[in-house]
């Protein structure tokens, strides 16, 4: 279809894929370009920008905010609260939030919806009912992450505890999390929109949840693996798409609907030097000095958050990428994710190629409900060549700032943390993957030791993010306020002659991968993923972020894809 003199809507337009989406969209000239987020001041400096890069067309583009799964009317959050929490805190607005999801689709249900008034045009300053809609919100996280475990099992523990409760409220909240109810009520609303408004083309940028990855995905945030919130992220998303493909198939629904699926991590969107900000805040630094060791005899040692380190009263600064919705990674943690075989990751303009490809009707063999079995996007080629540029741009302020971007642990797992920072000071004690083999455990272990009680500055980073020390006697522990694993294997940097020996027993086996690649035929049948492998038969100077990646897809088994 011509996109010239159409509304057009994007929904999640401030995020990475909504900005390239717009842009996109621009090229073509829409009568008006309505870019709404979740808050006011991301629609607004979403706004700003896009009419900057096109000023002859800024009179038609109009930002609008909320969140789509509630009423228009409950979207004024106090305080910065979200919407959502801001409604679950009040009796009377959450009951008739439940009602919402769980009742009969009615007419007041319908109209009173963000998402309905943001396609029909009822929202303030909106000029007319949206034609294009590209859906870039990730409805399967907003959905998943409301983790109706976490909330069953509170209630559990209260109940087995003969704790007082106010069960009307705490059986709503529980009501107010189920997945599919809301994930249907939300399709519901969509179709009738999308009816009422004579929609001509909807494309949904859709998710795997897992990044493309499988049951073995290693990324979670603590959670048993696989994380059954991850899973559920996984299973609405594939929910929505099948939602999705109904429509498709309605009769009298939008004659072009469609969803695009990245399977990858999309990036990026900034690389700097500056505070590291977790959900918003920036991250404190704390000390824990070796006279503090926490005994592992102490009932409060292993809690997940408690009273411990010593507030340095700075902030976490170091180099970073910042991948939109997922956050910053250090720069070691964005080298293991892209490696070869691990998440890799998907440019967001490449995915806006595809979403105006299809709407202008060139088929990009993208379409998952063409073909849901063989047309996901992802990792691509350009990705590929740009993530060398990436890792060169991170390394370049890192040699300006004198700054090692290790960790963050905001990708997550805690033991991806872990095994970084443990990689990190094997290389800087040793340098070598020989370096590291030709030593005894033990040595590795007290060497280490000094190491961390002689760098204050290193041993804040790490104890600051969640992740403690455990000394190599195996029965003290460095740590700081917030604990996010509750064992050595999972989340600690374990300084313990064992782990040395097992680091050592690793870094030899990815000597061996590597001789044997370097001495291979030079075809394409090896994975050829570590840099210059034929040079590691000499000086063997080893990446941190690829030998934990390589480590993710051989000894995690966490490798994308089948074999």
């Amino acid at each position: 279809m011509d996109i010239e003199g159409k509304n057009a809507l994007v929904l999640g337009g401030y995020g990475l894929v909504g900005m390239a989406v717009s842009r996109r969209l621009l090229e073509y000239r829409p009568a008006q370009l309505v870019v709404s987020s979740l808050r006011r001041e991301e629609a607004e400096a979403g706004v700003a920008r896009l009419q900057a890069e096109f000023p002859s067309q800024a009179a038609s583009i109009r930002p609008a905010w909320g969140d789509i799964l509630l009423r228009a009317a409950w979207q004024g959050g106090e305080g910065g609260i979200h919407p959502r929490q801001a409604v679950l805190a009040d009796a009377a607005r959450r009951r008739r939030l439940v009602g919402d999801i769980v009742d009969e689709l009615n007419e007041d249900i319908l109209t009173s919806s963000l998402l309905y008034q943001l396609i029909t045009g009822r929202g303030p300053g909106l000029a007319g009912s949206a034609q294009i809609i590209v859906d870039c919100v990730n409805t399967a996280t907003a959905v998943a992450y409301q983790n109706v475990f976490q909330t069953a099992r509170r209630l559990q523990d209260r109940i087995a505890r003969g704790e007082p409760t106010d069960w009307p409220e705490e059986v709503e909240r529980l009501l107010a999390s189920l997945y599919v109810p809301q994930l249907v009520r939300h399709m519901q609303i969509l179709y009738e929109a999308m009816l009422r408004a004579g929609t001509h083309a909807y494309v949904k940028v859709g998710t795997s949840g897992t990044g493309g990855m499988g049951f073995n995905i290693p990324y979670t945030h603590g959670e048993e693996k696989p994380s059954r919130v991850l899973l559920s992220k996984s299973a609405v998303a594939g929910g929505q798409t099948l939602l999705t493909f109904l429509i498709a198939r309605t009769p009298g629904a939008p004659p072009i609907v469609k969803e695009i699926k990245p399977t990858a991590v999309i990036a990026w969107k900034d690389i700097a030097y500056g505070p590291i900000r977790r959900a918003g805040r920036e991250l404190a630094l704390f000390d824990c000095l070796p006279a503090q060791a926490v005994s592992l005899d102490d009932p409060r040692a292993l809690l997940a958050e408690a009273e411990f380190g010593v507030p340095t009263g700075e902030v976490l600064r170091s180099v970073y990428i910042d991948t939109g919705e997922n956050g910053l990674f250090a720069a070691a943690e964005f080298a293991a994710i892209t490696t070869l075989g691990q998440m890799e990751y998907v440019t967001p303009e490449e995915i806006a190629a595809n979403v105006i490809a299809e709407i202008r009707g060139s088929g990009t063999g993208s379409d998952v409900l063409q073909a849901l079995d063989g047309a996901v996007m992802g990792p691509s080629y350009r990705a590929g060549i740009l993530r060398q540029a990436a890792l060169t741009r991170l390394r370049q302020l890192m040699a300006e700032h004198h700054d090692d971007s290790v960790a963050f642990e905001i990708l997550g797992p805690p033991r991806l943390s872990k095994l970084l920072y443990e990689a990190y000071l094997l290389q800087q004690e040793c340098r070598t993957l020989a370096g590291v083999v030709e030593r005894t455990p033990a040595d590795l272990s007290a060497a280490l030791e000094k190491r961390l009680a002689e760098a204050p500055e290193l041993r804040q980073r790490i104890l600051s993010i969640g992740i403690p020390i455990l000394l190599p006697d195996g029965r003290r522990l460095l740590r700081g306020p917030t604990l996010k694993s509750p064992d050595a294997e999972h989340g600690w940097v374990d300084l313990t002659a064992d782990n040395m020996a097992r680091w050592r027993e690793r870094l030899s086996g990815l000597r061996a991968f590597l001789q044997v690649a370097a001495a291979a035929p030079a075809g394409s049948s090896f994975d050829r993923v570590y840099p210059s492998a034929a040079a590691w038969s000499g000086e063997d100077v080893f990446d941190v972020g690829e030998v934990v990646g390589w480590l993710f897809n051989h000894e995690e088994r966490g490798r994308r894809g089948k074999d």
